[in-house]
C-alpha cells in the first residue's frame, strides 16, 4: 500500500500538504478540537491528485487524518455544526504570521465561502492516509476565473 504521510513545519511544507488536500471532503462530525492538548484534527476523504494524471482512467480517494498541533483557538465562518449531513470541501490551507515570530493563523479555506481559522504557536501539521483507496469516476473541477 502506498499511503501518504507528510509533516509540515513551515509554509513551504504547508503548501505541499495543502496541495495533497485540495478537494478533500468531510462532514462536520469529522472535526475535533482537543483544547487541553492544543490539537485540532479533521478526518477527510482526500482526492488522490498524485495519481490523477491520465485520461480515461478512474480516479481514487483515500481516508486521511490531519492533525494541527499547538492550536490555541479555533474559529469558523459559514459552517453549521448542527448539520451533520453537510459535506465540506477543502480548497487550501494558508498561513498568515502574526508579526515576525512563528505564531499566526492557519486558515482552512472551504468551498462556499466557508473557513476554519486556527490560532497557532507555529506551523506543525501532520497528514496521514488511514485506509485503503476506493475508485471514483469523478475528478474535481474548478471553473476558470
Amino acid at each position: 500500500m502506498d499511503s501518504l504521510k507528510l509533516f509540515a513545519l513551515d509554509t513551504e511544507d504547508l503548501s505541499v500538504v495543502s496541495a495533497h488536500l485540495q478537494d478533500a471532503v468531510f462532514k462536520t462530525d469529522g472535526l475535533a478540537y482537543d483544547a487541553r492538548h492544543h490539537v485540532f484534527s479533521v478526518v477527510v476523504n482526500r482526492f488522490v491528485w498524485e495519481k490523477a494524471g491520465g485520461r480515461g482512467k478512474s480516479f481514487e480517494r483515500r481516508r486521511a487524518a490531519i492533525a494541527f498541533k499547538r492550536v490555541n483557538a479555533v474559529r469558523s465562518i459559514g459552517i453549521d455544526r448542527k448539520d451533520k449531513d453537510a459535506v465540506l470541501s477543502l480548497l487550501a490551507i494558508d498561513f498568515t504570521p502574526n508579526g515576525e515570530g512563528p505564531e499566526g493563523t492557519l486558515e482552512l479555506v472551504l468551498s462556499g465561502n466557508a473557513s476554519i481559522a486556527l490560532d497557532v504557536e507555529c506551523v506543525e501539521v501532520q497528514l496521514a492516509d488511514t485506509g485503503g483507496a476506493w475508485e471514483t469516476s469523478l475528478k474535481p473541477r474548478h471553473p476558470a476565473v
